[in-house]
């Protein structure tokens, strides 16, 4: 039977569950965990959902119209997101990003027709924020979707990503473990999971060099995509049980060891999930329980960070595979 989709948004969501094997073993964990590769979405990110999803909110209350220009603060993931479907949808887009973001993600932003405004990488999503509202201020029929405030952005979660991770698991997951960016995909899955089954846990992950959601002071800090420098308005913290503040020293290695073990290539707040994820796996408390953790996108989007700073492309030295010549 034929199957066309009428546009690449259509391609969105039904990510799969990936059993995490060789490195689960490797740090003892008694926990079965999952991996959600939400970089199975058309643009490789698990922002693709949101990007429509506040983009089709916006045009449904009238808010987005044809010439309307939006304008969005974004980490780098949120601003593809809404490039492609923005490009889909013929509208025009500005983003404004911290400077420090990878250099994939602003050429991919280009590529995607949006135009890209660079803030100091000091000021973190502060500045990107700041930046957006002054241009708002300035372009006549501009809108700011607000993916921290928009309450499409925990809905899209709540319709999709909860309902695949409870359809897929047959409702036998026992803990999310999520990293913080927005916090919508943490509220979203959390907000229907728990409702239906109580026992359900939510792990948050933020970096430890900017523990906000723990009560700590915002600072910068490595790693992409979590870690706000701010309680987000969209986050609910009353559905998170615990929040885990993670190293780049020991999330680096993870989503290296991952990549290379597993064959699952994941991004660097991947990395910071999954190893918050062995923590809580290799606990006593929880062996012979379901760990679902997001993988929210791909190393590919990362390879000029300093998560890959000591790969090199030059030719390897494999002569110590060869077979001695016979003497």
């Amino acid at each position: 039977m034929a199957r066309i989709y009428n546009d690449i948004t259509e391609t969105i969501g039904n990510t799969p569950l990936v059993r995490l094997n060789r490195t689960a073993k490797k740090y003892g964990a008694k926990a079965e965990i999952l991996l959600k590769l939400e970089f199975f979405n058309p643009l490789s990110s698990v922002k693709d959902r949101i990007g429509l999803a506040m983009i089709e909110a916006g045009i449904k209350e009238g808010k987005i119209k044809p010439g309307t220009v939006l304008i969005e603060p974004t980490s780098g993931n949120t601003g593809i997101a809404l490039a492609f479907v923005a490009a889909a949808r013929g509208l025009q887009l500005i983003l404004t990003m911290p400077e420090t973001m990878s250099l994939e993600r602003r050429k991919l932003l280009k590529v995607l027709g949006a135009k890209l405004v660079l803030t100091e990488g000091a000021k973190g999503m502060k500045g990107a924020i700041a930046k957006a509202e002054e241009l708002h201020a300035k372009i006549p029929n501009s809108i700011i979707p607000q993916q921290f405030a928009n309450p499409a952005n925990p809905e899209i979660h709540r319709k999709t990503t909860a309902e695949e991770i409870w359809r897929d698991t047959d409702g036998k997951v026992d803990i999310l473990v999520a990293g913080i960016g927005t916090g919508g995909t943490i509220t979203g899955v959390s907000e229907v999971i728990k409702a239906r089954k109580p026992s359900f846990r939510a792990v948050a992950v933020e970096p430890a060099r900017s523990p906000v959601l723990s009560g700590g002071q915002p600072g910068p800090h490595k790693l992409q995509g979590i870690g706000a420098g701010f309680v987000p308005a969209v986050l609910n913290m009353k559905v998170v049980d615990e929040i885990i503040t993670v190293k780049e020293e020991d999330s680096g290695p993870i989503s290296k060891e991952v990549s290379q073990n597993e064959g699952i290539p994941v991004g660097i707040s991947s990395g910071a999930a999954i190893w918050a994820a062995l923590q809580v796996a290799k606990r006593p408390e929880n062996e012979g329980k379901m760990i679902v953790t997001i993988v929210p996108s791909c190393a590919e989007r990362y390879l000029s960070s300093w998560l890959f700073a000591d790969v090199n492309v030059e030719s390897d030295d494999v002569s110590n595979l060869m077979a001695e010549s016979p003497s």
